[in-house]
């Protein structure tokens, strides 16, 4: 051993060590198929093949290596030197050591030591496979250290066998049973000294001539043989040609047996029949006392001599000798195989496996490990409890969680997802109360004294005594039920037997009814009486479920109900299956998986994973390919096939993740469709929605197809092509493989062909038949799905390498299960998988559209939807950057155009200053779709969203070119006044200058100075008011009266009650309409339950949308009109207002050409113009308080009457040029600073709020939700129906508030310093303008025009100055220019702490146009999107783009009764919520009061018109905020459409239930 294991690359401290996780992950090697290895990989490449039941995994080979090759050396030696004699032994001088490196090491040995490193579980699962592998297996084995005779009786635990027995009536009996309870004879086979015939081969002609049970081969070389017991069994298959009539054991002692005395006594005193091989008999021989002990036992004995040539001969009754020389083997073979059936006749005495464990001075493993006592003692406690009941009654009675009322909740909520019946709403208030009835009477079922046992053992904190458990536990149960399965199997499958001969007969239908019957009986007894360990889990998910509905622990529940799911994740880590679809209830339990998904992650981290799913007809060797395949354990006996699904985890070597693109393989095997179990059942929908639940949620989806023969493959195909179908719909991209197994000629390349071409043909018919049921065109397969017939379907060997129950496993399927393999993990690696995360979403989506009778309408693609709403998220941030960068820029080319630096502005222009930003946006946006967790999935919005930036681009520069051009026209307009403005400035300067030279005698007379200037000042205001008219106030409203009244001819109709409201939020625009007469005729009354209109004077709520969206247009356009009117900078005049009244007038004239049902009355336009006029009102006038303040000389001039002052005092004081000059452009800077500074630090503050404030940093529906929290917080009526009626406005309003209440909040730690930093900033700017233009002046000795060109032209980016503002002004005389600059840098220091202290929360408004101020800034940001309401409920579409392409979509519907949508022929309003109205079968509403035809819910858009364009999902998802909001507002809903909440419209109880607290928590959960 210790020149063995270093060669194997083992440690004598690897013994007990390696476990199943070590060697059932995908590693590198696990991909290669050798046949041949290097010795350091002989270990990993037994194991491999062994794990995937591959019995050539004794056939490995060590590669040749060419270390020792002397060819060459000796090819060159001369003749001479050639010497056969020497060179024959010439190595016979090697030591024992160095030869046996030379030496191949034998199979054997490599299977010993993985058994001697392997810990119990991982010796437990090659056992197992070795069994399988039809291949001896360890009875007693030396420890290789100590010597001490283990007996690993736990390694047997998981075997059974399978076997048929003839009787002497040939009646044949099918028995299965645990191979360690199984009663047989067993033979026993043992040798004496050396012989010179294998004994192995000798067993193996007795058991299997074709298949080397026992590894024949030379002792000489074994290391870990000696002493080691080996025991086989012989099943008979019920045939004549069987060997042995009943299973018979064979035991083998390797080595000589007179050295392993212990061994010897223990087997041939259990043995039936002994057989000892020795070269001859004689006395002196060590063995002749054993012998003469064994012929005088009345035991049976066969003498086997290797040095005699005699045939068989019975010495004595039951004794037998052989001769094996020279002779005939098969003749040998057959005398042997007599003799033995012939001593088996006689003995009556049998072996038990377990009885082994009874003899003493041997080790049991399963007592020697007090991990494996306790795990079994616990499991054995639980099993006590099942004895002598009855099976078909045990999950009644210790599993009352899944029983009846687990399928009840499953069938309702069925229901709920397919709501019929008039009363939709209030059915599924019923429903979900019901429901939670059953989950409180399922809360209430006392915990069985099994499942405290479990939940106590399963929070052991011991690992491996877990682990020991959970497979004591499945053993045993799988040995308490095997039995009594195997003969409910029998008997119904006669029943299934008859009932097909019936049907094929067309026997009577009464009989027919009546066998059906006793063949469903017989399936709910089968269906009870199955009880394994994926039941008891079951139960766990159940008591689970029920304690999270109710939000409540059960009183006998130890610990918490919420660590339960800590149990089964912990379950999966280790290996076991967990059930994902529970096969008895026909039903997902969404809560639970959920929960363990979350423990997994919590667990694991959030992994990645590669979903594989396997689907197939029942027995067509689904599970048994997933076990070859990875290593696994999932159910295969016929008597324990799988029901639903369950999913398991397999681990990826670190190795092998990059490559991979996972962490984990998630296989999920499936019940066979078409199962018998569920015959006589409607099993179509069953089978459809177990496939396309699996294909949904697989990467890839293994199609597992039994034989070639086409009719056998039709229904599966058909049932597999259509899930696809489903998958292309709601854009998942799975991919599929065909497997076709038993395949029996696999090498015949052109059969191939043909089957592919078959099956391709096979799968376009399908294609055919299901695009006809799914509504979908589609010729061909690859129409569906990408598909490769060439690489995508592969053929299988036969399972069985001869007739079972004693052929092993095909190499042949082995090497294919290998392929299949390395084609699975080739798709991975191009996988991007799926995280835990979006699993557990996945799984919930795909199980709730399943639910719902219209898979493609329902499935809600959450993933999707949490991708998009990122990338959205991402979008708002590209977007804001853009805008961001373009307002900079327009900022900068306002101040150049004011300043008359630029006079026009291209397109061009504005594209160069944004493509910096515009490169790195572009790169971000590349950036997150090639490396976002989401990836996969955004990249069907790559190009979309590529587009919607370009062409926000081109909007955003359109836009801005616009504004600038605006400016340059109304620089132009403005120049009269400015010219004007100016002018009086500098005039009043220049006499004031002339008044101090004639005071300059009286500098120091502070009164008399006082005095001369106050005189001089109102004379002068006095002559600038005579030549200019101060400008006059504005009344708006005023102005609109007399406007509507010449209109009118004089006649104003508008009263008080019309002036106190708003046409934009009435209820209703039924009064304002005149009806035209209806070509149809009378409308017709139909349903009851449908909801329309009972009058024909009533606008129905199309007609209804479509004024409002009149109105709120209307209302839009006019708010633009009058910023482009720039009053602030034009002044107001009446003509503003007939301006508006032309347009509103020209749009309703407009609207009604298109109406065909109803005219405007006069009242409409009168009362739209005053409601926009009223709105307009306060935006107009102060933006010409603003233009009066600036332009009427009484109040600027007024205003600057101190800076005129201080000058007048220098020029008396007899200060230079320089000073006055410097002091003069410091006065002239002064308001373009502060307007600087102001829009500026606006911008500065929409940026931080986009960052910061929880409502504004996000996208629009993140903004929606806080608006609905405000609303919720402040509960007032009429503010929810403004953000219902006109959603823009309140979107408006609400993102002023939040501005407004940040710049208070934030003033002193956030807005303050950042108008401090601005003005630092500016002050920099301008001194080093200031600085840089008195250089350039001394440099090329200009004079002061050529300073203050300099000067203005450097400054002209930041502020709006010019020469101009100077005109007027004499400063000729200023040359000393070191003076200007140091007087300009004292002046501004007292400017900008000026304009700082005046700075506070209110003067946003009050400095700035309305277009500058931050709340505008992002209300442009937020507002250009869609706007358009769902015509049902008037939910926002959700998309970022203004008149997108595409359905409009919100992610959550409302009550309708909030539009004002009753029940026809009733005054009651509707509670239907869309999603569940269109769910629904039988309900119908009239689009319009005009229409005579009523729609159905679920064809909604069949009415054409606004309905056409929206797509509602038919699911059960809304917001309870909706349903609070109705109960809390009943009454004011109420009185406002003039209509209750009663009959038809009877508010659910269910609805009454939530608090505000929970609907506003909905909102953070939901959006």
């Amino acid at each position: 051993m210790n020149n063995l294991f270093p060669r194997l690359h083992l440690e004598d401290n690897n013994l007990n060590k390696m476990s199943p996780a070590d060697v059932l992950q995908i590693t590198e090697h696990s991909l290669q198929s050798l046949e041949s290895c290097a010795e350091e990989e002989l270990i990993q490449t037994f194991i491999q093949k062994i794990l995937m039941m591959n019995y050539r995994a004794r056939y490995v080979t060590v590669k040749e290596t060419n270390k020792n090759d002397h060819t060459q050396q000796d090819k060159d030696a001369s003749e001479a030197e050639c010497d056969i004699f020497k060179d024959i032994h010439k190595n016979d001088h090697l030591s024992n050591k160095a030869r046996s490196q030379s030496e191949q090491i034998h199979p054997m040995d490599i299977q010993m030591a993985v058994f001697h490193c392997a810990d119990r579980f991982l010796k437990q699962l090659i056992i197992t496979k070795l069994s399988q592998c039809q291949y001896a297996l360890p009875l007693l084995v030396p420890d290789p250290l100590t010597q001490q005779i283990e007996f690993p009786l736990w390694t047997f635990r998981q075997i059974n066998k399978s076997w048929k027995i003839r009787k002497t009536n040939n009646e044949t009996i099918s028995q299965t049973q645990p191979i360690y309870k199984t009663e047989t004879p067993m033979v026993f086979f043992f040798r004496f000294g050396s012989v010179n015939s294998s004994k192995s081969q000798l067993m193996n002609s007795l058991i299997n001539e074709r298949h080397n049970t026992f590894c024949p081969g030379s002792s000489r070389t074994r290391v870990l043989m000696d002493g080691v017991v080996e025991i086989a069994w012989f099943f008979p298959s019920g045939k004549n040609t069987d060997k042995f009539s009943d299973c018979v054991a064979f035991c083998n002692l390797h080595g000589d047996a007179g050295d392993h005395e212990k061994q010897l006594q223990i087997l041939t005193e259990m043995a039936s029949v002994n057989v000892v091989l020795l070269p001859r008999l004689d006395k002196n021989d060590r063995s002749a006392t054993v012998i003469q002990k064994l012929y005088k036992d009345r035991k049976p004995l066969i003498c086997l001599f290797t040095e005699d040539e005699s045939a068989s001969t019975e010495m004595q009754k039951g004794k037998y000798k052989i001769g094996l020389n020279g002779r005939n083997q098969s003749e040998v073979f057959e005398e042997l195989r007599r003799a033995i059936n012939g001593c088996l006749k006689e003995s009556s005495s049998t072996f038990r496996l377990e009885d082994v464990s009874k003899h003493s001075d041997i080790r049991v493993d399963e007592e020697y490990d007090k991990e494996c006592r306790r795990g079994r003692a616990a499991a054995q406690q639980m099993m006590s409890l099942l004895e002598k009941k009855d099976l078909t009654k045990i999950k009644d009675s210790f599993l009352p969680h899944q029983g009846k009322l687990w399928h009840q909740w499953s069938q309702m909520n069925k229901e709920l997802h397919r709501p019929q019946g008039d009363d939709i709403e209030m059915e599924i208030s019923r429903k979900r109360t019901q429901m939670m009835d059953i989950r409180k009477e399922q809360h209430k079922l006392v915990l069985s004294e099994l499942m405290k046992l479990f939940i106590k053992e399963m929070n052991s904190e011991d690992e491996h005594e877990r682990k020991f458990f959970l497979n004591w536990l499945g053993n045993l149960l799988d040995e308490h039920t095997s039995a009594d399965l195997s003969v409910l199997h029998d008997s119904y499958n006669k029943m299934w037997s008859a009932v097909v001969k019936l049907k094929e007969s067309h026997a009577e239908p009464d009989k027919l009814k009546v066998e059906q019957a006793k063949l469903e009986k017989k399936s709910e007894e089968l269906e009870a009486a199955t009880f394994g360990l994926e039941h008891i889990m079951r139960e766990i998910g159940q008591i689970y479920e029920s304690c999270s509905s109710v939000q409540k622990n059960k009183k006998d529940l130890e610990p918490d109900f919420s660590s339960l799911p800590s149990l089964a994740a912990e379950m999966m880590i280790s290996g076991f299956p967990l059930e994902l679809m529970d096969g008895d209830a026909a039903h997902v339990p969404v809560i639970w998986i959920s929960a363990v998904l979350d423990e997994l992650i919590q667990k694991l981290g959030d992994q990645r994973v590669f979903v594989l799913s396997v689907l197939g007809i029942q027995s067509s060797g689904k599970s048994t390919m997933l076990n070859a395949m990875f290593g696994l354990q999932f159910a295969v006996s016929a008597g324990r096939c799988t029901k639903g699904a369950f999913m398991q985890l397999v681990k990826v070597s670190d190795e092998m993740k990059t490559q991979m693109n996972s962490d984990y393989i998630l296989v999920v095997d499936t019940e066979g469709l078409r199962a018998l179990e569920l015959a006589g059942r409607s099993t179509r929908d069953h089978d459809n929605e177990l496939a396309t639940f699996v294909v949904g949620l697989a990467n890839l989806t293994l199609i597992n197809i039994f034989g070639e023969n086409p009719s056998e493959m039709q229904d599966i195909l058909q049932i597999v092509v259509q899930a696809f179908m489903r998958m292309k719909k709601v854009r998942l991209n799975p991919r599929c493989m065909f497997v076709h197994q038993n395949v029996s000629d696999v090498t015949a390349g052109e059969k191939n062909m043909e089957g592919r071409k078959r099956l391709q043909e096979k799968l376009d018919e399908m294609t055919k038949l299901a695009a006809k049921e799914e509504d979908c065109a589609a010729e061909s397969f690859s129409d569906v799905i990408t598909f490769d017939v060439q690489n995508d379907v592969m053929y299988f060997a036969q399972f069985w390498e001869g007739s079972p129950p004693m052929a092993p496993p095909n190499p042949n399927y082995c090497e294919n299960i290998q392929e299949l393999k390395e084609s699975i993990m080739s798709h991975a690696s191009k996988s991007h998988g799926i995280m835990l995360k979006e699993l557990k979403d996945r799984v919930k989506d795909l199980w709730e559209a399943l639910m719902n009778e219209r898979f493609i309408f329902s499935f809600k693609n959450s993933l999707g939807i949490s991708a998009y709403r990122k990338l959205e998220t991402e979008y708002n941030k590209w977007s804001w950057r853009l805008r961001s960068a373009m307002m900079e820029t327009e900022n900068k080319l306002h101040n150049q155009i004011e300043n008359k630096a630029i006079h026009e502005v291209k397109e061009t222009d504005l594209h160069r200053e944004l493509k910096k930003t515009s490169e790195e946006v572009k790169k971000s946006m590349s950036e997150f779709f090639e490396k976002d967790t989401y990836a996969d999935i955004l990249i069907q919005w790559k190009t979309s969203f590529e587009i919607k930036i370009k062409d926000l681009q081109k909007s955003i520069v359109g836009e801005t070119k616009r504004k600038l051009n605006e400016i340059l026209k109304h620089r132009e307009l403005r120049e009269k006044f400015d010219a004007q403005k100016t002018h009086h400035e500098n005039t009043l300067y220049e006499k004031s200058k002339e008044l101090a030279l004639k005071l300059k005698d009286k500098a120091n007379d502070e009164e008399t100075l006082k005095k001369e200037f106050d005189l001089f000042w109102e004379q002068s205001v006095k002559k600038i008011i005579s030549d200019t008219p101060p400008i006059k106030d504005t009344d708006i409203m005023r102005d609109m009266k007399e406007t509507l009244s010449d209109i009118n001819e004089g006649h104003l109709f508008l009263d008080q009650e019309k002036e106190n409201r708003d046409i934009i939020s009435v209820p209703s625009y039924s009064e304002y309409v005149v009806f035209k007469k209806s070509k149809k005729g009378k409308i017709t009354e139909t349903l009851k339950s449908t909801f329309g209109f009972n009058s024909d004077q009533i606008l129905s709520p199309e007609d209804e949308a479509q004024i409002r969206s009149l109105v709120t247009d209307v209302a839009q356009q006019t708010d633009k009109m009058i910023q482009s009117f720039n009053i602030s900078k034009l002044g107001y005049n009446k003509s503003c207002i007939q301006l508006l009244t032309d347009f509103i007038k020209a749009k309703v004239t407009e609207h009604e050409e298109k109406s065909e049902k109803y005219m405007f009355k006069n009242q409409f336009f009168m009362d739209l113009v005053y409601s926009i006029c009223k709105r307009l009102n306060k935006m107009i006038t102060d933006q010409h308080e603003k233009f009066r303040e600036a332009n009427d000389p009484v109040i600027y001039i007024e205003k600057k009457r101190g800076e005129y002052y201080s000058i007048f005092q220098k020029y008396c004081q007899g200060a230079t040029s320089a000073v006055i000059f410097g002091e003069i452009i410091c006065q002239k800077l002064k308001e373009p600073i502060e307007q600087s500074v102001y829009k500026k630090t606006a911008r500065d503050l929409a940026d931080e709020m986009r960052t910061n404030c929880k409502s504004l940093n996000g996208n629009r529906s993140n903004l929606e939700k806080h608006i609905l929290k405000t609303l919720a917080d402040k509960e007032d009526f009429n503010k929810y129906m403004n953000y219902i009626q006109t959603p823009r406005d309140h979107f408006k309003s609400f993102i002023r508030d939040e501005v407004s209440q940040f710049i208070t909040d934030k003033f002193s730690v956030s807005v303050l310093p950042k108008m401090k930093e601005n003005i630092e900033c500016l002050q920099q700017k301008i001194m080093k303008a200031a600085h840089e233009s008195t250089e350039h002046v001394q440099e090329n000795r200009g004079d002061v025009g050529l300073w203050l060109k300099t000067f203005t032209q450097q400054i002209s980016d930041v502020l709006i100055f010019s020469e101009k503002d100077l005109s007027g002004v004499k400063y000729d005389d200023v040359d000393d220019f070191s003076l200007l600059e140091d007087v300009i840098r004292k002046q501004l220091t007292v400017i900008m702490t000026d304009i700082s202290s005046g700075f506070t929360t209110k003067t946003f408004p009050v400095k700035l146009d309305l277009k500058f101020r931050p709340d505008e800034l992002l209300i442009d940001h937020f507002c250009q999107c869609c706007w358009v309401q769902c015509p049902f409920c008037r939910s926002i579409c959700t998309n970022t783009i203004e008149n997108h392409t595409g359905d409009h979509s919100v992610p959550f519907h409302r009550n309708i009764g909030l539009n004002g949508w009753f029940y026809k022929g009733t005054t009651n309003l509707a509670i239907q919520i869309c999603t569940s109205a269109v769910a629904s079968t039988n309900t119908y509403f009239y689009p319009s009061a005009s229409s005579s035809n009523a729609f159905p819910w679920r064809n909604y858009r069949s009415a054409g018109g606004v309905y056409a364009v929206w797509s509602i999902t038919p699911d059960l998802s809304e917001l309870p905020y909706w349903k609070w909001f109705v109960c809390r507002f009943q009454k004011d809903l109420e009185n406002y459409y003039k209509k209750t909440f009663q009959g038809y419209g009877n508010i659910p109880n269910e609805w009454r239930r939530y608090s505000k607290q929970e609907a506003v928590e909905s909102l953070d959960q939901y959006i």
